[in-house]
């Protein structure tokens, strides 16, 4: 989950109103975001590198704000204030509008050649006309683009960024491929020019720029994008060049976007318009620009498109637990930035989805913004009409793959189990992290995986025969089998529950033997006297069952005395 830090009196100032912490917390826990901390940049240093490096940092207070992965639109400051002002309906959602060049002139043009096909082949384009930054909106533009990256560009992977000052360069621009010897421009930030080969060396050691290099440098052929004056904008997905870098003087921005994913990357110059469109000289007007295609295509940017989505009001009313009328949903819908009316025909409401929602793809995502708007604590709580337990296992996971007695278990068997691979309820949870390990399993060494839930066992005291158990299992998956990593790790846990090591009232190990450990490598937990659990290194047959290769510890205990 991204989180976005904002200025506290700057939020307040945009805003329109001040909050304290409290209120402003709950405001929003009631939009569907999490106010995580409240801080500022001189506690952060202080906390992350000491109080010397923290001498001159900045004092103003700092909100950092959770926002959902998929919510694009809240990434900065302006689409985040845009939001709760929609939500407080002290504020209409904005119309967002393409428009021509208003000379009547040619639009701005990317040309795309063939050589990008087996690099990025994809790029769309758009300008920001008469725009005016202050520091503030210079830094949150500066901001967006980082946060955009690591978010749906999936660290410049997917897509890359490129901003532009459109007066210091001259269209039409060529977006194209050559062999990094060939390539030699002023790089952002640097004082000289390099070739993109010196770039790449240059970079190794670069603390943020570094991570992006492996996406292209075994490539022949390095992407690049020229002025129709030879002048380089940009190496994507690396760095832009100096010459038309954008500063607090800039008019007219031109946005490149280039991709392997030509969806996300629309979703991405969509994005990053209609946030600061704001501050253009006509809000929330952008500039189309041209893209041509190898093949001949034409594509105009940005698209900026809306779409409509017909539901009834009965849909949401039965899936949220809600008993409201058509045109109360479709005013709660409106505030979640949907645009919303009840159509003539029964209780069918036409919702209008914007290009800022690229996360509203079901009718399920519409259901999910009228319960926000709504509100989850408005919602009458109600026994639900099915009834489950626990989760399902198969016998094979119990029995056979953890070399236990199916019969000493206490496990609950499935009267009429869909399949033979779930025939009982679990009893441990160590069967579902060993699978999920092995699934993961060419990830980065070590991996460590750890899972708090329920079991089901049997239990004749209670009147359906069984009982739920919370329980905490945790494993340690390397080339090294790290049996005092899981010691470790039972140690802090017993320190954060406040259990000091001791026999009697405290917490300790003995040595014990379990078929699912490798012998003299187990051990037993107690506390209190009574035992809980056992931790060691599992059995190699454990580990090769679950088609692991790599030793592996575990440590799994019952959790129900400390609750």
């Amino acid at each position: 989950m991204p989180t976005v830090s904002v200025k506290r009196d700057l939020l307040f100032e945009a805003l329109g109103q001040k909050y304290t912490d409290e209120e402003f917390d709950e405001l929003c826990f009631e939009f569907g975001l999490e106010l995580d901390e409240i801080t500022s940049e001189k506690e952060i240093l202080i906390r992350e590198q000491g109080g010397e490096k923290a001498e001159g940092a900045s004092d103003v207070v700092l909100y950092k704000i959770d926002v959902p992965a998929n919510r694009y639109d809240l990434l900065c400051l302006e689409g985040l204030v845009r939001g709760l002002q929609v939500f407080k309906e002290k504020l209409e959602a904005p119309r967002y509008k393409r428009v021509s060049p208003a000379d009547g002139g040619e639009p701005q043009r990317l040309v795309i050649t063939e050589e990008t096909a087996s690099v990025r082949p994809h790029a769309v384009a758009a300008v920001l006309r008469n725009i005016t930054f202050t520091q503030e909106r210079y830094e949150s533009f500066i901001e967006l683009q980082e946060k955009l990256h690591q978010n749906i560009c999936r660290k410049r992977t997917l897509v890359a960024i490129g901003t532009h000052d459109l007066d210091t360069i001259s269209g039409p621009f060529t977006y194209t491929a050559k062999p990094p010897g060939e390539i030699r421009f002023k790089p952002l930030s640097q004082s000289r020019e390099y070739t993109a080969a010196e770039l790449m060396s240059l970079y190794k050691t670069d603390s943020h720029l570094r991570h992006y290099l492996h996406i292209i440098e075994n490539e022949p052929l390095y992407p690049i994008i020229y002025d129709s004056n030879g002048i380089v904008l940009s190496m994507p997905p690396i760095i832009n060049g100096d010459h038309s870098k954008i500063s607090l003087n800039t008019k007219n921005i031109f946005i490149e976007c280039t991709a392997t994913d030509l969806t996300k990357a629309k979703i991405t110059l969509d994005m990053v318009v209609t946030m600061f469109s704001v501050y253009c000289d006509e809000p929330f007007t952008v500039e189309e620009a041209e893209v041509v295609y190898p093949d001949g295509r034409l594509s105009v940017y940005p698209e900026l498109a809306y779409r409509t989505e017909t539901l009834s009001g009965d849909f949401i009313n039965k899936r949220v637990g809600i008993n409201e009328s058509a045109e109360s949903i479709a005013q709660l819908l409106t505030r979640m930035c949907l645009r919303s009316e009840v159509s003539g025909e029964g209780d069918l409401i036409q919702v209008e989805i914007p290009p800022t929602r690229a996360d509203v793809i079901h009718a399920c995502d519409i259901m999910e913004d009228a319960a926000i708007a709504y509100g989850f604590n408005n919602i009458v709580r109600s026994t639900p009409r099915t009834y489950t337990v626990a989760n399902q296992c198969s016998e094979e996971d119990i029995a056979d793959k953890l070399r236990k007695n199916i019969t000493e278990t206490r496990a609950v068997h499935i009267s009429n189990p869909k399949t033979a691979d779930f025939q009982v309820a679990r009893t441990s949870l160590l069967p579902g992290l060993l699978k999920t390990i092995a699934a993961n399993r060419k990830m980065p060494l070590p991996l460590k995986l750890f899972e708090i839930s329920d079991v089901v066992l049997k239990d004749e005291t209670k009147d359906v025969g069984a009982r739920n158990n919370r329980r905490l299992c945790a494993v340690y998956y390397n080339k090294s089998p790290g049996f005092e990593v899981i010691h470790g790790l039972l140690d802090r846990v017993m320190q954060l529950l406040d259990v000091k090591p001791g026999r009697n009232q405290g917490y300790h190990i003995q040595a014990a033997e379990d078929s699912t450990f490798f012998p003299g490598r187990c051990a037993e937990i107690f506390s209190c006297g009574k035992s809980i659990g056992h931790l060691g290194v599992l059995h190699p047959d454990v580990i090769s069952r679950f088609e692991l290769t790599m030793p592996c510890s575990a440590i799994d205990i019952d959790i129900e005395p400390f609750l």
